[in-house]
């Protein structure tokens, strides 16, 4: 089966069958198809679309290119949450131990940030020995111990992803719905949980800028997840501002730990009960709102919390930071950012907002860059907040050795003043299932 008739069939429009797909990938991941041929295949798929079956066939494909996670070893249900990418999100510190406070296995694994939007394992390497490597035999151990687990990405899990998506970033095909899809489920599906709770973020600061392009990918990967035997289900989520009040590695941690003593955010906190109560409608099959009573007692009564030191001692990580957050790595100097006029905030560029704070040094501009645990920044005022000349509307936490001009620069253009009163959108758009 050659590469070149099966790139001429879909970029003629045609549908290819299950072995051509295979052949493609298979191919590419042993070095018989090389890079160019690949990159005209996915400008083909670009163009030309892949129906529902195709896009099946794909995700399972690279799904099984690699390592495969079996969980048959926990005991219990076994669930776990995808986001599409944001800034500020530090979500899956709280709900995995939500999840875990209610009865859940929560068997995580999650990757490193790159660009502006901030990685899971890097905002938990803040705290001092965490670990997020183990063995499969100590993950699984540690999950039916306590219930909840956040580990990296294994090295070999789903290699197909990894090669396709490097060469879908330097030849203009990353925002192909269908191969957004897939690489989005082949990680997810190469580890067996029985639920996995989807949070698509929807505007400025996220892949997806716009409600239907979201709802397709969410209903698309819905779809892909039930065919291979899971419970899954979507929930977008407003991603027009950073999620919470802090962006960083450090200040995340200690809204999370906030939010886990049910100080946090309300709309953060929002969040959390939504995507913790479609986790609790998969598994236990409760209505949404005795779903997010459940979340909310476990956050209000201490147990989530303490779920949370739980897996901070068992991955090796200091607790007394957690405890006294204030021993967590923290910036040198604070720097506010004060209105320079009176009105209401009726924009947040949220993605310049992630790009400001990597300036800053708390995110990676390449793979090599070194994150400084303890700067970030904090948003004081939010869309539809009135503010006068003076008043404060961020926070930089900064390390006074860096050159953070162009940062501060940028995060006051990101932040916009109307004189006219904005209504903000709400945080969850919508929910497919």
């Amino acid at each position: 089966m050659r590469a070149y008739d099966i790139i001429k069939k879909k970029r003629d429009g045609q549908k290819l069958n299950q072995a051509e797909i295979i052949s493609m990938i298979k191919g590419f991941v042993d070095n018989t198809i090389p890079d160019y041929q690949m990159a005209a295949f996915l400008m083909a798929v670009y163009f030309k679309g892949m129906d529902e079956e195709e896009t099946y066939w794909l995700t399972d494909c690279m799904r099984t290119s690699g390592d495969v996670i079996d969980l048959e070893g926990i005991e219990g249900f076994t669930v776990d949450k995808h986001s599409t990418g944001g800034v500020g999100d530090k979500t899956s510190l709280v709900l995995g131990p939500v999840l875990a406070a209610l009865g859940l296995k929560v068997a995580k694994m999650s990757g490193r940030g790159l660009g502006h939007t901030g990685g899971t394992i890097d905002k938990l390497e803040a705290i001092k020995g965490f670990s997020c490597e183990l063995s499969t035999a100590d993950f699984i151990k540690a999950v039916n111990s306590i219930g909840v687990v956040i580990v990296g990405q294994t090295g070999n899990l789903v290699p197909a992803d990894k090669k396709i998506y490097a060469l879908r970033d330097v030849t203009a095909t990353v925002d192909s719905i269908p191969l957004i899809a897939a690489s989005i489920m082949s990680k997810k599906l190469a580890v067996a949980n029985k639920g996995l709770v989807l949070d698509v973020k929807v505007g400025s600061g996220a892949f997806m800028k716009n409600i239907d392009d979201a709802r397709e990918l969410a209903r698309l990967m819905v779809k892909i997840g039930k065919q291979a035997g899971r419970k899954v289900t979507a929930v977008l989520s407003n991603m027009d501002e950073p999620l919470g009040e802090m962006i960083g590695n450090s200040v995340e941690v200690i809204e999370a730990i906030d939010t886990l003593r049910n100080k946090g955010p309300q709309s953060f906190t929002s969040l959390i009960k939504a995507l913790a109560a479609q986790a609790l409608t998969l598994s236990f099959g409760l209505n949404h709102s005795d779903a997010e009573l459940k979340v909310a007692e476990v956050l209000e009564n201490g147990k989530a919390y303490a779920k949370f030191l739980e897996m901070v001692k068992i991955q090796g990580g200091d607790v007394s930071m957690i405890e006294d957050y204030r021993k967590l790595p923290a910036a040198k100097q604070t720097l506010p950012l004060k209105s320079d006029k009176n009105g209401y905030i009726s924009q947040i560029q949220c993605e310049e907002i992630g790009l400001a704070a990597m300036m800053l040094g708390a995110g990676r501009e390449t793979k090599d860059s070194v994150i400084d645990m303890g700067v970030g920044l904090k948003l004081v005022k939010h869309v539809g907040d009135k503010v006068n000349i003076g008043d404060v509307i961020a926070e930089l936490y900064v390390n006074p050795a860096r050159d953070n001009n162009k940062a501060v620069d940028r995060l006051k253009a990101a932040i916009q003043i109307s004189p006219d009163k904005v209504i903000p959108q709400p945080l969850i758009l919508d929910i497919i299932s």
